[in-house]
C-alpha cells in the first residue's frame, strides 16, 4: 500500500520517531534527544542503502560523539576562544576556564524537545519539534531567550528541514543555525565518491579552523587549491577536506545543492539550502568509521560568525522577530 505514515519507538529511555514513504521506499528515524536525525534509508530493487551515518544506539545518542546530524543552534560550529562582543557588551562562554578554551555546535544536542505536532496522511508525513529551553541563566554567556522549532517533513522529493528561531526576549540577540549530517553509501570507498560544491569561494581558516578575519576569509575558487575546488563533479579522492564555501550558487528553483554521488550504484544526495554557507568534512578525526562517511552542513553563516563584522545582519534577531532557514536532502539515481 502505497503512502506515507509515522511510528513511535524507543531506544531506551528515548523516543523515536519512524516516517515512511511506502511509495518511494524511504524510511527516516528522528529522536526526540536533539531533535536528531538517526537514519535515512532508501530501498531500491529490494535493497535498503542506509544513507546517513547517524548514533547507532541509546549511549551515543546520549554522548553526541563528532556530532553526528547535529541541530545547531543558537550558533553552528565554532566561536573563538568562546568569547564574543554584540552590541557593545562582551560575553564568556566558559567563564573560569583559562585553558583549552573553545566551544561549538550551540546548546541543543543533549535536550529532550517537545513534540509540538505530528501528522501522516495522503501528501508527507510530518513532526515538529520544539524547545524554550534557551534562556537568560541557562547557558554561560548566553543571557538570550530564543524559541526554536524543528520541522521534519518526508514527501514525494524527499526530506526538508524548516527551523525556526523565535527572539522571546526583551532586546536583540546573536543566533543563527546549522545542521550536521553525515552522509553515506554502502559498498563502496569514500575516495571514489563524487562532489560538486556549487560556490564561488572557498574560507580560508586559522588552524584551529576559525575563519581568517575579514576579506581575508574568503578566497576565490580559482585561486583556491585545486584539490578543494568542486565546482564540477569529480572523485573526492584521498583529499582531507574540513572546509567551508561561500557565495553559493542556486539552481533555477532558487536552491542551492551541494551533490554527493556513488559511480557504483549510481545514488546521488543532493543536499539542498536557500541561502548561508555549506561545509563539507571528509570525516578524517571522528571517533568511529573514520572517512566512512561525508558530512555536508549547511549554516546560516559561517563558523564563528558572533564575532565577524560581516556576519554581523545575517545573526542580528530583533526582539520579537522570528528567522526561519530551510534545507532538506533529495535522493535520486543517475
Amino acid at each position: 500500500m502505497s503512502g506515507f505514515s509515522l511510528e513511535t519507538t524507543q531506544w531506551g529511555v528515548h523516543d523515536l520517531f519512524v516516517l515512511k514513504d511506502t511509495q518511494h521506499g524511504r524510511r527516516v528515524c528522528v529522536a526526540r534527544r536533539g531533535a536528531n536525525l538517526l537514519s535515512f534509508e532508501q530501498t531500491i530493487d529490494g535493497v535498503a542503502h542506509a544513507l546517513v551515518d547517524g548514533y547507532r544506539d541509546a549511549d551515543e545518542l546520549e554522548r553526541a560523539p563528532s556530532a553526528r546530524s547535529a541541530i545547531m543552534a543558537p550558533f553552528a560550529n565554532r566561536i573563538a576562544d568562546a568569547r564574543y562582543s554584540f552590541d557593545g557588551k562582551a560575553y564568556d562562554m566558559q567563564p573560569g576556564v583559562a585553558a583549552q578554551r573553545g566551544i561549538r555546535h550551540g546548546f541543543v544536542r543533549s535536550l529532550d524537545f517537545d513534540i509540538a505536532s505530528r501528522q501522516a496522511d495522503a501528501h508527507g508525513a510530518r513532526m515538529t519539534f520544539r524547545t524554550s529551553a534557551i534562556r537568560p541563566g541557562a547557558f554561560p554567556g548566553y543571557p538570550f531567550a530564543i524559541d526554536l522549532a524543528v520541522t521534519y517533513a518526508l514527501d514525494a522529493s524527499g526530506l526538508s528541514l524548516s527551523v525556526s528561531m523565535r527572539n522571546v526576549g526583551d532586546e536583540p540577540a546573536p543566533c543563527f543555525f546549522g545542521w550536521h549530517p553525515y552522509f553515506r553509501f554502502d559498498g563502496s570507498e569514500l575516495d571514489t565518491w563524487e562532489l560538486q560544491v556549487p560556490a564561488r569561494q572557498l574560507v580560508r581558516t586559522s588552524p584551529q579552523l576559525i575563519p581568517l578575519p575579514g576579506a581575508e576569509a574568503f578566497l576565490p575558487l580559482e585561486q583556491a587549491p585545486k584539490e578543494l575546488d568542486f565546482r564540477q563533479p569529480r572523485p573526492i579522492g584521498s583529499v582531507k577536506i574540513d572546509n567551508a564555501y561561500a557565495s553559493l550558487v542556486p539552481d533555477a528553483d532558487g536552491r542551492v545543492r551541494t551533490r554527493l554521488r556513488d559511480p557504483a550504484s549510481g545514488l546521488r544526495i543532493s543536499m539542498w539550502q536557500e541561502r548561508g554557507v555549506v561545509l563539507v568534512f571528509t570525516a578524517d578525526t571522528v571517533s568511529r568509521d573514520v572517512r566512512r562517511a561525508v558530512a555536508l552542513e549547511p549554516m546560516e553563516s559561517m563558523s564563528n560568525a558572533f564575532n565577524r563584522a560581516d556576519c554581523a545582519e545575517a545573526i542580528r534577531l530583533e526582539a520579537g522577530a522570528e528567522r526561519i532557514f530551510r534545507c532538506g536532502v533529495e535522493i535520486d539515481r543517475t
